[in-house]
């Protein structure tokens, strides 16, 4: 019998929500890429450690009187490899649903897309989707997905998009055919105007688009902005100039977990331009409002 999840969060108690954690393994040990990426990505980020399965991954958040949106990344058609699975990262969280929060992972291209998307929103619980448009190997903006944003903005939870280059594939003959030019975050910009009600994260600092991702925020106000992915001591200064000022309420923490950990992000951002009154909106008070997780 699937456990449906429903979080039991006392965001009272949490010192933040990290809206960007990898879930890279399963219970069996099958990594959600193949091994040559995982090997690239890992020199990319100088991340030799292991990648921790769901329960390693709650501890630790737990630890930190965290919470944590997890998911993995389902590109089977791009890569030829098996993803781990959404549902059983759902049914983990059901598990630890006083810290986890899980997203789903659809690849676009699979036929049953779209029935793969309502069966994690009715019967796994899943809060919200994340997509990888370079490493699906899709265009965002083609109309053709425009069905599967569709069932997202029904079921009133956010899409999350990487955006910006990439650590998948770097440094392998050709980037292992990867098309950067899919996550620059002006392809959101046309879901955002079509489905005005579909919350839209945009994941990390969107180099080298990062004006694009602030244009794009600026002018939808359904879009969001994730710090994920890049120690803050690298945010572009009209990144950081923007959180502190005019998109401070849709500016999102997150980390990149495992390859980047919020213990590093934390102690870093100390050394920004960050200000201080905009860090509780950041951490935590923005993701409590998108999520939907006040009392």
């Amino acid at each position: 019998m699937t456990t449906r999840y429903e979080p039991a969060i006392d965001v009272d108690t949490l010192t933040a929500i990290d809206v960007h954690v990898h879930i890279e393994v399963d219970g069996d040990g099958h990594h959600s890429l193949p091994d040559d990426l995982v090997a690239a990505a890992s020199r990319y980020f100088s991340a030799e450690g292991p990648r921790p399965d769901l329960d390693s991954v709650a501890a630790y958040y737990r630890e930190r009187s965290m919470a944590a949106v997890v998911f993995t990344v389902d590109a089977e058609t791009q890569l030829g490899h098996a993803p781990v699975s959404s549902a059983d990262i759902a049914e983990g969280a059901a598990h630890n649903n006083d810290v986890l929060i899980p997203f789903g992972s659809v690849d676009p291209r699979r036929p049953d897309a779209l029935d793969r998307i309502r069966r994690l929103i009715d019967d796994h619980g899943v809060r919200g989707f994340k997509f990888h448009p370079t490493v699906q190997g899709f265009d965002p903006s083609d109309v053709r997905f425009h069905p599967l944003y569709a069932a997202i903005q029904d079921a009133a939870i956010p899409a999350l998009f990487h955006t910006g280059q990439t650590g998948i594939g770097a440094g392998l003959p050709g980037g292992r055919g990867l098309r950067l030019g899919l996550s620059n975050p002006i392809l959101l910009d046309p879901i955002a105007a079509d489905f005005p009600d579909l919350q839209i994260i945009m994941a990390h600092p969107s180099v080298p688009w990062q004006d694009e991702a602030l244009s794009v925020a600026t002018h939808k106000h359904n879009t969001w902005i994730d710090l994920s992915g890049w120690s803050p001591k690298y945010f572009p200064e009209q990144l950081v100039r923007a959180a502190n000022s005019y998109l401070k309420s849709r500016v999102l923490f997150g980390s990149d977990f495992p390859l980047l950990t919020p213990d590093r992000w934390q102690r870093d951002v100390a050394a920004t331009a960050l200000k201080p009154d905009v860090m509780p909106g950041i951490l935590k008070d923005n993701a409590v409002r998108l999520l939907g997780l006040a009392a």
